[in-house]
């Protein structure tokens, strides 16, 4: 990985709070071990993320299987972003355990820093799992839509990288505290419409904002454009890593984070492309 940026190094070297950069890769920005003679480089930590991708690949291969297997019993009807869907038990079942796992990954990841490889290829794997449910369940017959998605995640990224590498997009305190108070923002309002969701005399208005389709396309938008940003705080803290010399070890945090934000990323775009196909569908 070439080096990404050299204007920005001293920006990873700010006061950083939780929610200003992506939690995964939080921790590295306080660490100040040293290694002179097996330090972090970037080409380890673009092997390493490539590794932890090709997990999500592995989880894709697995839906695939499982859902061969799952395919009995009591099946359920259902519309998700305006396409019909048929549901068996056993894989809604499979759907919930994978998003649970991947909170209970996600965490192991981030609290326990030596489990890394592990827990974040597992936790890829998940990711893998629900990509390959939205794109072969929920878009069947319109599977190519995944592959949209998925060059458009990749013309982000490289986007991105450019205008950080280039100094056009510095990480400074400013572009952190704009980034905290769009995340929070969103966050907020989804758990309060996810709360009223749930409270009978709201329900009904939530559930009408939620079936916007301007409302939701803003929505996606809103989360691509956060993703975005987060990739770029993940390019200065890898900047931090490898060139404050930071010990090999890291390499697979640093990595972590980046294929999270990355996956991430594909999700967002691919909830706004199901919307947007989803209504021409109806």
């Amino acid at each position: 990985m070439a080096r990404l940026s050299s204007n920005n190094n001293t920006a990873t070297k700010e006061k950083r709070s939780f929610l200003s950069s992506n939690p995964v890769m939080h921790r590295l920005d306080k660490v100040d071990e040293y290694s002179e003679s097996d330090s972090a480089t970037y080409g380890g930590i673009a092997a390493k993320t490539i590794f932890f991708l090709l997990f999500s690949v592995a989880g894709i291969a697995a839906e695939r299987v499982l859902s061969q297997m799952l395919s009995t019993g009591q099946s359920f009807d259902l519309n998700i972003r305006g396409f019909h869907v048929t549901l068996y038990m056993g894989e809604i079942i499979a759907l919930l355990a994978s998003v649970i796992l991947a909170i209970v990954f996600q965490l192991l990841a981030f609290f326990a820093k030596s489990t890394t490889p592990v827990t974040g290829a597992l936790y890829c794997v998940t990711q893998g799992y629900m990509i390959s449910f939205l794109i072969f369940k929920v878009l069947h017959g319109y599977e190519h839509l995944g592959l949209l998605a998925l060059a458009i995640t990749m013309t982000i990224v490289m986007v991105m990288a450019i205008l950080y590498s280039t100094g056009i997009i510095r990480v400074t305190k400013k572009f952190r505290t704009v980034m905290l108070t769009l995340f929070v923002t969103v966050i907020a309002v989804s758990l309060l419409m996810l709360i009223g969701s749930f409270i009978p005399f709201t329900s009904e208005l939530v559930m009408q904002i939620r079936n916007n389709f301007a409302i939701s396309i803003g929505f996606s938008v809103v989360f691509i454009i956060i993703a975005s940003l987060f990739l770029i705080c993940d390019f200065a803290t890898i900047d931090h890593v490898v060139q404050d010399k930071l010990p090999k070890k890291y390499e697979w945090q640093a990595a972590f984070g980046l294929a999270f934000t990355v996956l991430w990323l594909y999700l967002k775009v691919l909830d706004l492309i199901m919307t947007i196909a989803g209504r021409k569908n109806n």
